[in-house]
């Protein structure tokens, strides 16, 4: 298996109505193993089995899991699960949509890479050649806040309410919750016990309280579930995990001024070359 770490009132609807608001196939972030499959052995197709077989039933079911069985006594077996974000369904569609942008991600990251690992911002996918399904794993990910917003003691006590709720024994797998203008929601993989779950969780949700402390947002990804807060309408994801938005819209800007100048120039120089013939023309005529 390859190392996951290279790798107060709650109103739940209007937190369910901001999340989803955001794009679900935003990356947060991916891992591949150093080890690597040959082209056309047996492992490379039942990698591909596996992750068609997350596309598909990504039409019908939010989460589920794989074995695909190599020839007894090689190396060719293949682990993997798929998971997408609670509030997403497979009858919308948003699911299989989700899983079908991370499994294309994912081809592309760790092509030929004998394990992997991708987190979009509403689905998850992972395969490997030895099993981690039904294990326990507490590996911090990611781990980012936000700046600073000083001691208020409305804000805490908000973020308090926040974070306490998504440690509650009682929330399930997937939880969410909203106080003021705060907003958390927290996860496990499905293949954990419910036990294991909130053990995850709890690990995760306090490094989220002694890591981000009176931050305004932060999220903590470990390897089988997260744990995440914000103020609505500012998010960690504003930004991207894969570089600033503000770059990106930098390129964008310099590519337009690229484009705008050169059809200028195009269109100089057409008006220059009409003025020549017109000329010319003249000329012949005045002969």
């Amino acid at each position: 298996m390859f190392p996951t770490k290279t790798l107060l009132f709650i109103a739940v609807v209007s937190l369910l109505v901001t999340f989803s608001s955001a794009a679900i196939d935003t990356f947060v972030y991916g891992g591949c193993s150093q080890a690597k499959y040959f082209p056309g052995s047996p492992y490379e197709s039942n990698v591909n089995s596996l992750l068609t077989s997350f596309v598909s039933s990504a039409s019908l079911y939010t989460y589920n899991n794989f074995t695909v069985n190599g020839i007894s006594g090689d190396s060719s077996f293949v682990y993997g699960l798929y998971q997408c974000r609670g509030d997403l369904s497979s009858a919308s569609g948003d699911c299989g949509r989700c899983i079908a942008r991370a499994v294309s991600r994912l081809g592309s990251l760790c092509a030929m890479a004998s394990g992997g690992a991708l987190q979009l911002e509403g689905c998850f996918v992972k395969y490997d050649n030895s099993t981690f399904l039904g294990v326990e794993d507490k590996t911090v990910v990611v781990r980012r806040c936000g700046p600073p917003v000083g001691y208020n003691s409305d804000e805490l006590t908000r973020r308090d309410s926040v974070v306490g709720y998504l440690a509650a024994s009682s929330g399930g797998s997937y939880r969410v919750g909203v106080s003021g203008e705060l907003q958390g929601v927290a996860q496990c993989t499905g293949d954990l016990s419910a036990t294991e779950c909130q053990d995850c969780l709890m690990e995760a949700i306090g490094r989220l309280r002694s890591d981000c402390g009176g931050a305004a947002w932060g999220d903590v990804y470990l390897a089988k579930c997260y744990a995440r807060y914000s103020e609505r309408g500012g998010h960690s994801r504003a930004n991207g995990y894969g570089g600033g938005r503000n770059n990106d819209d930098d390129e964008i800007e310099k590519t337009l001024a690229i484009i705008v100048g050169l059809i200028a120039g195009v269109t100089l120089l057409v008006v220059f070359l009409s003025f020549m013939a017109k000329s010319c023309e003249r000329g012949k005529g005045g002969k």
